[in-house]
């Protein structure tokens, strides 16, 4: 029998410019000593943040670590053909005290190209939103990189871009090349390609403590912007109770809601993937092997490709992104 199980990880906190309280008060996560949390890394395969193993048999191994060990039967035979020892998600939660700069990553030919890594699409899952709160994702108008530049440089880079009204529940979808920004007042579920590559476009001006403006990427962008128009930027979905609902399918990820009152079990025996729950709400504990996991508001469990079939059992009801790669 392997020595794999549902697989928690140490909390990587990270105090950002921008960032709040609300990861201690809302998800009821401990950042200790930092004067806010930005973000939260749940599981990480960036080199310069690899996630460890919080508890177990396998406490204080590194993820990459167990991905060079146990290859296919931790993240499917399939995934560690393409990604080899790169786990290829980056799961995090964002809470945004301020707007965050307006930015954009870029896609995986020209990572690749300008540094060696992957590109960066991503999704995010609006966890809490204060009232008002918006975000940019898009631009409202067809553009090309001359307009674009016209606008950036007159001041007026705003004045293009596709604004969004947020609630709790919300979806969105952001391809690499879309320039986007999470709004003050967002708490937020983000899954993503592992990279940690970001274009700044603009950061309102801000300075850091020292009165230091942050560095912006204008040229950078440019190649990797897409200047297209979208009818749609908001994720259309139906919630529904007590099933399984698609929310996003891409080639790096398949992200499903499971809004759910009561316990059901998975069997995810037809995938040849690794599973990531991400509790957005409530508490569940995973039955496996006549061991019991514990999942709480706030938390992350990485279920290896081994683990096939899982009782999820609850009392108080529980909603959780469901993620793999297909």
């Amino acid at each position: 029998m392997s020595a794999l199980y549902p697989l928690k990880f140490k909390t990587i906190y990270k105090d950002k410019i921008w960032g709040g309280q609300k990861i201690k008060t809302y998800l009821h996560k401990d950042f200790g000593s930092l004067p806010n949390c930005g973000e939260t890394w749940e599981i990480s395969g960036v080199k310069s943040d690899v996630s460890v193993v919080a508890d177990g048999a396998l406490a204080g191994e590194s993820l990459a670590d167990l991905l060079e060990k146990y290859q296919g039967e931790l993240v499917g035979e399939k995934v560690y053909a393409h990604f080899g020892n790169i786990f290829p998600l980056l799961v995090k939660f964002i809470d945004a005290n301020e707007d965050l700069s307006i930015q954009v990553h870029p896609n995986d030919e020209l990572a690749k190209k300008r540094h060696n890594s992957f590109g960066k699409t991503e999704m995010w899952y609006v966890i809490e939103a204060d009232p008002g709160s918006t975000l940019i994702a898009g631009f409202n108008q067809e553009l090309t990189e001359q307009i674009y530049l016209d606008k950036f440089n007159s001041g007026h880079l705003t004045d293009i871009l596709n604004k969004e009204d947020v609630t709790a529940g919300d979806v969105f979808f952001l391809p690499a090349g879309r320039v986007h920004t999470i709004g003050k007042g967002l708490l937020i579920a983000e899954i993503q390609q592992t990279s940690d590559i970001t274009y700044r476009i603009y950061d309102f001006d801000r300075v850091d403590d020292k009165g230091n403006k942050r560095e912006l990427h204008t040229e950078e962008a440019l190649a990797a912007i897409d200047y297209k128009h979208y009818p749609e930027y908001k994720t259309k979905y139906q919630p529904k109770k007590d099933e399984t609902v698609k929310l996003v399918t891409c080639p790096y990820f398949t992200t499903n809601l499971l809004d759910f009152t009561h316990g059901t079990s998975k069997d995810y025996s037809a995938l040849d993937s690794f599973v990531i729950h991400v509790c957005v709400e409530g508490d569940y504990t995973i039955k496996y092997n006549e061991e019991a996991y514990t999942v709480k508001m706030g938390e992350c469990i990485l279920l290896p490709k081994n683990i096939d079939q899982v009782e999820l059992e609850t009392t108080g009801g529980f909603k959780i992104l469901e993620s793999y790669i297909e």
